[in-house]
């Protein structure tokens, strides 16, 4: 029997936001999903040691958890918190099983035009959680958001600025999660690749849909009804090397509102028409 090439499909918690967790992980299970990404606040809601035996009776593999980062403070007290709040994160994630701990790095501190020292903050607040890392097990993966966040979200927009972050650190502790939605513009994208090797740490897909809500934050669609090229994505990632899960994280208040199943649904039939290779293991 030919694979199906859905296998290697995990669903982010952000893409069925309005749900409990155990309806998630209930709806993954009726779909044939086998990976879930768990977002900290509904693990928080749960409680961490039910939220990963809710996970594990469903026989999914956690994949991720979302989110750490928020490196950028303009007060030394408040990059600490920071840090301590990287802390339980990086730990939680080991609670619950998920490799790799995604950080959204911060955007520019309020009051300050220092871009370059807003990402210095970010290096340095790694440097500080690496010994978690390892000492946890868990991978720190730097997500390069769009520019149009690097205001007040984060300040590493381009895969070739994470790299160069991540490069500093071991690839084992720190690597790169690569989110098509936000990357997918950038001219250097398939340059970077051919670079980031086992940095590659994970690969999330939502469209780049038109016109752009008020809040962009929402704008994120589904597989298939923008105009990212994901076939040619996801083979360059392959070609990179990745070998790892790929996540459908999509933000998005229609989405949100629609029955978990027809999500599901959705989000299985669009990956095996738009993404995979027919046929592919």
């Amino acid at each position: 029997m030919t694979p199906d090439p859905a296998w290697r499909l995990s669903l982010n918690q952000a893409t069925t936001r309005p749900l409990r967790l155990e309806q998630v992980v209930r709806c993954c299970a009726e779909a044939g999903l086998q990976g879930i990404g768990l977002w900290r606040e509904s693990v928080d809601e749960a409680g961490t040691q039910r939220a990963a035996r809710l996970v594990r009776r469903a026989g999914l593999t956690v994949t991720s958890l979302c989110r750490g980062g928020f490196l950028t403070d303009a007060t030394s007290a408040g990059r600490a918190a920071a840090i301590e709040d990287n802390r339980r994160a990086i730990e939680q994630a080991a609670l619950v099983g998920a490799p790799v701990l995604v950080l959204v790095c911060g955007g520019v501190p309020a009051g300050s035009r220092d871009l370059a020292g807003a990402r210095q903050m970010v290096s340095d607040g790694i440097a500080e959680l690496v010994a978690d890392a390892k000492a946890h097990g868990v991978r720190l993966a730097i997500e390069p958001l769009h520019p149009m966040f690097c205001a007040d979200r984060s300040v590493v927009s381009t895969l070739a600025q994470a790299l160069a972050m991540a490069d500093r650190f071991p690839s084992a502790l720190v690597g790169v999660m690569l989110d098509a939605y936000h990357v997918w513009w950038d001219p250097d994208l398939d340059d970077s690749l051919a670079q980031a090797g086992q940095r590659l740490a994970g690969f999330q897909l939502s469209d780049w849909v038109l016109p752009l809500p008020a809040d962009t934050l929402l704008g994120r669609g589904h597989i298939g009804d923008g105009c990212i090229d994901f076939r040619g994505l996801d083979s360059a990632m392959r070609t990179a090397g990745y070998d790892g899960w790929t996540e459908v994280e999509i933000f998005n208040e229609a989405v949100w509102k629609a029955p978990g199943r027809q999500t599901l649904q959705t989000v299985v039939e669009r990956y095996r028409l738009h993404v995979a290779s027919p046929g592919a293991p």
